[in-house]
């Protein structure tokens, strides 16, 4: 990690190649309180992290109203970078409702969220957001959960319905200066890869699909963003926890649910050679994303200030070039992976 800050397409806008993802102290999977999620915002700024990615979806609006009481402490001068999200709008429900899971996330705020790409539904979303997050702009808006994987058959009229209104309505946004950078937030590549076709984007911030577990981004997408001058951000670099522990974990999860015999397999054959060179599977997976030239940032989630602490020290945690030359030559990565640089003692 060479790079103290990096270009965001062409915006001008600059993130830290650490930033912090919101979803755990909106109560993804456990509930956080709120010291918690004040001490892991505070923990990742005192780190040097200033980009940090939210959405409404992330515990119904608690994640961007946490993230907003934290920074007011933190960041008077304003220089953080937020990223939020819209594509969904939360309905009000009654407080009993709220109890428990939903949707993954629990005990979260007591609305329900609900699908709307529309022009009304973007502008309706991002202007509740600047509210919880006490904004006047947002540097980063991104279309959440477009594409197949998420809507399956009803993929084609979400994409229409957002092409037509939610789309236009975020370059007018980003035209007025009200966001200064548009794009999608998606756990799939096809999708950002349709956009890419179709739409004027700065930046797509993608989950799970380019890590050190899987890399099918580097046929297309990523050339292709590189070509177009687009940013990429990783989100989920850990592939929703799976990566995130330095031993093996019976709790771990894959893409939110329980991992697969061959997510499972190629996750211990990763820890052996992590074992071989004693390098923590952590790091590596935070910064093998970082190597490639169109990624900007890596947005692990943090739900604590530990977790959030963690994230830095492996992030700068030193790993031999043999490591990743191993990688490559045991088939572990795509051989037309880049790989990070080896830093050289002062």
């Amino acid at each position: 990690m060479t790079r103290l800050f990096d270009r965001l397409g062409s915006s001008g806008r600059r993130l830290t190649p650490l930033g912090f993802g919101g979803a755990a102290i909106g109560n993804l999977y456990r509930r956080v309180s709120e010291a918690d999620a004040h001490a892991s915002v505070a923990a990742a700024w005192a780190s040097g992290v200033r980009y940090f990615d939210v959405a409404p979806h992330y515990g119904f609006g608690l994640a961007e109203s946490r993230l907003s009481a934290a920074l007011s402490d933190l960041d008077p001068a304003g220089e953080a970078l937020i990223s939020t999200k819209v594509g969904r709008v939360l309905e009000p429900i009654a407080a009993d409702q709220a109890q428990g899971e939903r949707h993954g996330f629990v005990d979260a705020a007591a609305f329900e969220p609900r699908f709307d790409y529309s022009h009304d539904g973007v502008m309706r979303s991002l202007e509740a957001s600047l509210k919880r997050l006490g904004r006047d702009h947002i540097d980063i808006l991104l279309a959440h959960d477009l594409g197949a994987a998420t809507h399956g058959a009803d993929d084609a009229a979400h994409w229409a319905a957002f092409m037509d209104g939610g789309y236009k309505a975020m370059l007018s946004l980003r035209d007025q200066g009200v966001v200064r950078a548009i794009g999608l937030g998606a756990n799939e590549a096809a999708v950002c890869r349709r956009a890419l076709d179709q739409g004027d984007f700065d930046v797509f911030l993608l989950a799970g699909r380019y890590t050190l577990l899987e890399q099918a981004p580097l046929d297309d997408l990523l050339p292709a963003c590189t070509q177009a001058g687009v940013s990429l951000i990783v989100g989920g670099p850990f592939n929703s926890g799976v990566l995130a522990c330095a031993a093996p974990a019976g709790n771990a999860h894959y893409d939110y649910g329980a991992p697969p015999a061959w997510v499972t397999n190629k996750v211990a054959a990763l820890r052996g050679v992590c074992a071989r060179f004693g390098v923590e599977l952590p790091a590596a997976a935070l910064q093998f994303p970082l190597a490639h030239s169109a990624v900007v940032s890596v947005i692990p989630g943090a739900a604590d200030a530990e977790e959030a602490r963690l994230a830095a020290a492996r992030i700068a945690a030193p790993i031999p070039a043999g490591f990743w030359q191993a990688l490559h030559a045991e088939g572990l990565i795509d051989s037309e992976a880049p790989v990070p640089l080896v830093r050289q003692a002062a």
